[in-house]
């Protein structure tokens, strides 16, 4: 699918309220144009639900519940009961897709118990985070999804943990879809909402979102860390259903040996979160860190790569 595919209706109108750059309204556009006019919101406390501009105005045009920080997945739930329940009744003529939009706050952190309930009993719903690695609507404090050695307001040296890493805790639970996306390849993530979309119980869609003024790097360049993201393997691009992971765009043609890893300092030195790396001097302990923990990734999946495609060429080769 090329961009000049996707559907003309817009969902998501002009005039929102949000920060020039902000990856936010890039993501709900996409999403929205994969799901259709038949979809509920439900906003967890976040920056969505700020750019969505002030009452009586809305630049979503959906049906939108704003909900509390640790409610998601519990919101979301329900309101899927209940859209099952009227459509049998004959109140919609086909029961719309619930749809959780939650920040990494209200996700890695204050939400996850309720995320984890709803995928423990499969819930019908489509649950997003949309992870700009840290609490940006409040001043930028770190979350659970805030990667190793970067700034926050209250980790001013860099962030001395790695990261968790949910989406693959969602696919520990074994709900039946699980991927993760980015603003720099917009048809993947497409794509990846529209199968959703025809998916029945929990699925878990996971979007970085590169957040200009948190991270510290000019707005008309949300894309280009974007794309930087997956390219020095800082990000990565996959989704898991029926037991298999299927790597995806950016990352799948690093490990094919389509593309090279780029090293992960153009990442950090693009953005003013990491720039204590760099001045006075360099920190080349954690610099290094960084780069092995993505090396060793990538070096066990593309060996991983090669394996398979020797053993497939042992079963196609005609016998002698």
């Amino acid at each position: 699918m090329r961009l000049r595919d996707f559907p003309a209706e817009e969902l998501f109108l002009q005039g929102s309220a949000a920060c020039q750059g902000c990856p936010g309204s890039a993501a709900l556009r996409v999403a929205f144009k994969a799901l259709g006019r038949n979809t509920i919101l439900c906003v967890i406390a976040s920056c969505t639900s700020v750019l969505q501009s002030p009452f009586p105005v809305s630049a979503l045009n959906l049906p939108t519940l704003n909900m509390a920080f640790a409610t998601g997945g519990a919101v979301g739930s329900g309101m899927s009961a209940a859209a099952e329940r009227l459509t049998a009744r004959g109140k919609f003529k086909e029961k719309p897709t619930i749809l959780v939009w939650a920040g990494d706050g209200g996700t890695y952190d204050i939400g996850i118990q309720a995320l984890s309930g709803a995928a423990e009993r499969n819930a019908d719903l489509i649950y997003v985070c949309y992870n700009n690695e840290a609490y940006s609507n409040t001043g930028t404090q770190r979350s659970g999804a805030t990667p190793y050695a970067a700034w926050t307001t209250n980790t001013t040296k860099g962030k001395e943990e790695w990261r968790k890493d949910v989406a693959q805790i969602m696919v520990a639970h074994g709900i039946p879809y699980v991927a993760t996306a980015s603003l720099a390849y917009p048809t993947d993530m497409f794509r990846k909402f529209a199968k959703a979309r025809e998916i029945r119980g929990t699925r878990y869609i996971e979007i970085q979102a590169p957040c200009p003024p948190g991270w510290k790097f000019p707005s008309s360049h949300t894309v280009k860390i974007a794309r930087l993201a997956v390219q020095t393997g800082m990000w990565m691009l996959y989704e898991h259903e029926n037991g298999k992971t299927t790597y995806t765009a950016g990352t799948q043609r690093i490990i094919q040996g389509q593309a090279k890893l780029l090293p992960v300092e153009e990442y950090l030195k693009a953005q003013g979160r990491f720039r204590h790396l760099f001045h006075p001097e360099r920190d080349e302990e954690r610099i290094a860190a960084i780069q092995k923990r993505i090396s060793d990734v990538f070096e066990t999946l593309q060996f991983t790569h090669k394996m398979k495609e020797h053993i497939m060429d042992i079963e196609i080769s005609p016998r002698l």
